[in-house]
């Protein structure tokens, strides 16, 4: 029976989602930085590199039928277990092709030594793979307390198994064990929480009706994939092994808070914003209040984080990595640029304008890919860094007027209104820069109480001024939370119930 989408339900799936995150991110925020010291730039670029093919292959491999079963109307066994055949036919063909041309996939992304490596991770595209019929089930009837309890128990085995083979010198076998443990138990968890038991059921002509919307889905997946790893493809390419690893730890650490609010609230508003088709006026509503909320939490995290990037990089992944923190501050910017952009795919995905995410995507990565290169040919790492944040920037205008086309609002009110957190984040970094920079040398001595204090200091100066900022410019979003808050503490019981 079809899931009711009312306030409370929302909610308590953002909760539970954005839980699962955040035990995620406190697993990273420890055992990233134990790795890091344990194992060297090379050994995170070779994993790096041979990560990116098997997740490219997987992208494809998917090719949006997984996705397409959260928009359908019903849920129809028939159509849901020839998706999972067809998922498990094009996993099996992708891990081949990764297996049989291994070296000329390292060797176009720079990286030879990876080859070895490709072939034993090509067997992580049917593992992940299979498991997307499963997820796909929760998601439409917005059971994300399960997925919540399995991804973070499938990330702390693996975390724990990579810590441990790492301490006993398994040097990137360590990093290769994380990924599959975390696969394997995570694939089990999904399948026991739906209770889903793939059956010997094959429907073409259900999977072709499908054919449409998951074009455009893989084709934005595809696109996005390279706007997200190009750099490190170019990066590799161009400038090695060590820049790549430098660019990988950066890039792990400040990509933590996206996939705590952003990976976390993007997994619910699909199916929420798909239960909206049939009240456009409302879904558009909801459209506006997920970006502001969104920009207001996830802004001021990637841009505070520029600000104490130089005392955040030696106190987390020591002295070795101190050099790179002008990449961990610049990826830090370059995500809170797009901060407003969270929660444009699911609209996209869920409204089934499937074309538009397509061709979005397509401009995006092109910018990104050319815009990096460029940087990364005429003044290495730093000034790749610095045309990523350009590329961004450039994104957030197009991508932003693309979407409030789609929802029919207009675009210079919207987008000002959306943004408007974001400069708000962006004034606080700068003032809070520039106070550290004049303030470092009093604190206390010895380079890691020195870096402790600029962290913290820099952390508390942020909280007040953007807390300032925000009951300055944000008053009439302040003031709809709180009257949403009591509205959903005011609901009677039944109207918890998640079925009618």
């Amino acid at each position: 029976m079809p899931t009711t989408v009312n306030l409370r339900t929302v909610t308590n799936s953002v909760g539970w989602s954005v839980l699962s995150k955040t035990s995620t991110f406190g697993l990273k925020f420890v055992t990233v930085p134990i790795l890091a010291r344990i194992l060297s730039p090379q050994e995170f670029g070779v994993v790096a590199v041979a990560q990116t093919v098997v997740m490219f292959l997987t992208m494809i491999g998917s090719a949006g039928l997984s996705a397409s079963l959260i928009l359908e109307r019903e849920e129809d066994a028939e159509t849901v277990h020839s998706v999972f055949w067809v998922n498990l036919v094009v996993a099996a063909a992708m891990a081949a092709c990764i297996y049989i041309w291994a070296l000329p996939f390292a060797g176009w992304l720079g990286a030879q030594e990876a080859a070895y490596l490709l072939k034993v991770m090509a067997l992580l595209v049917p593992l992940q793979l299979c498991g997307d019929v499963a997820y796909s089930l929760l998601a439409r009837r917005m059971e994300f307390r399960k997925d919540a309890g399995w991804s973070v128990f499938s990330e702390s085995v693996g975390a724990i198994t990579a810590v441990g083979l790492a301490l006993l010198g398994f040097g990137v076998w360590s990093l290769v064990a994380q990924l599959f443990v975390s696969a394997i138990v995570r694939l089990g968890g999904l399948f026991h929480a739906t209770g889903y038991r793939p059956r010997l059921v094959l429907s073409l002509a259900k999977v072709g009706a499908l054919t449409r919307y998951s074009l455009g889905i893989m084709g934005s997946e595809i696109f996005n994939f390279i706007t997200f790893q190009s750099p490190l493809v170019v990066v590799s390419r161009h400038l090695g092994l060590a820049d790549a690893g430098a660019y990988s730890a950066a890039n792990r650490f400040s990509s933590i808070p996206n996939q705590v609010l952003l990976a976390g609230l993007m997994g619910v508003l699909f199916p929420v914003f798909s239960h909206m088709n049939d009240d456009p006026r409302r879904r558009t509503d909801a459209l506006m209040l997920s970006t502001q909320v969104t920009t207001v939490a996830l802004a001021p995290m990637m841009f505070g984080l520029w600000a104490v990037a130089e005392p955040g990089m030696f106190l987390i992944f020591g002295p070795q990595w101190v050099h790179a923190w002008p990449v961990l501050g610049l990826l830090a910017v370059s995500k809170g640029i797009m901060s407003p952009c969270s929660t444009y795919i699911p609209f996209l995905k869920g409204a089934g304008r499937s074309d538009v995410l397509w061709w979005v995507a397509m401009l995006r990565a092109a910018l990104v890919y050319g815009l990096v290169s460029y940087g990364a040919v005429t003044g290495g790492l730093h000034a790749a860094m610095i045309w990523l944040c350009v590329a961004n920037a450039i994104t957030l205008v197009f991508y932003s007027w693309a979407v409030f086309r789609t929802s029919g609002t207009a675009f210079l009110s919207s987008f000002y209104v959306t943004t408007r957190p974001m400069v708000a984040s962006i004034i606080m970094a700068v003032a809070v820069r520039y106070m550290l920079e004049h303030v470092k040398a009093d604190l206390p001595g010895g380079l890691w109480w020195n870096a402790l204090s600029q962290a913290a200091v820099g952390a508390a100066a942020g909280a007040v001024i953007y807390g300032l900022l925000l009951v300055l410019t944000e008053r009439e979003l302040l003031r709809k939370l709180f009257e949403l808050m009591q509205q959903r503490n005011a609901m009677p019981a039944s109207e918890n119930r998640q079925e009618t």
